[in-house]
């Protein structure tokens, strides 16, 4: 009988020290005695890092897709360099095609656009990367007008309105404006 009380005994004194001795899972160790402490703000996740980067990149692309825009339509020119710095298809095709138009019918932009974009959504998970961007541009000083006398070609009042467009990055890294739409019947 004695034998039987100290196996137990033993036993559960073995149990007892195999789990004192086994770490702890899912539990971080605390700071050790006398470390220094760290500071009040967290340092930014690289996720942030990205994000904020990423908005950043979208918002530049788009800057120079406006300036570029209007370059190339003050100048009537579909093949302007600049565009393709800036854009890509289906973009880039449409925005070709539309100087080329205007300028088929003697036409250009001339004025000034007026753009105060922000970011609407960050999306670094998809394939590819996007950024979404809305803007509220201001057409009033940006007209269409025929080159050779710089009237107003009728019916191409500019206005206040929104519009979208979508930034995407590209295997070589660039980010390029490669959608995006005028919404001119939503005013802002």
């Amino acid at each position: 009988m004695r034998g039987r009380r100290f196996g137990r005994w033993a036993t559960c004194l073995l149990a007892i020290a195999a789990l004192g001795a086994a770490p702890a899972c899912g539990v971080e160790p605390g700071p050790a005695p006398g470390a220094a402490p760290v500071g009040d703000a967290p340092a930014p996740t690289r996720p942030a890092a990205d994000e904020q980067a990423a908005r950043r990149a979208a918002l530049e692309a788009y800057a120079g897709y406006l300036a570029a825009s209007r370059a190339a339509s003050g100048r009537g020119d579909p093949h302007h360099p600049e565009l393709s710095r800036f854009l890509a298809d289906p973009l880039l095709t449409r925005v070709r095609l539309t100087i080329r138009d205007a300028k088929e019918h003697g036409a250009m932009r001339t004025g000034t656009l007026v753009s105060d974009p922000t970011v609407t959504s960050v999306s670094l998970d998809s394939s590819p990367p996007t950024v979404e961007i809305q803007d509220c541009l201001d057409a009033t000083g940006y007209r269409l007008v025929y080159a050779r006398d710089k009237r107003v070609v009728p019916g191409t009042g500019g206005t206040r309105h929104l519009a979208t467009a979508t930034a995407t990055r590209f295997p070589d890294g660039r980010w390029l404006i490669n959608a995006g739409v005028s919404h001119e019947d939503l005013p802002c």
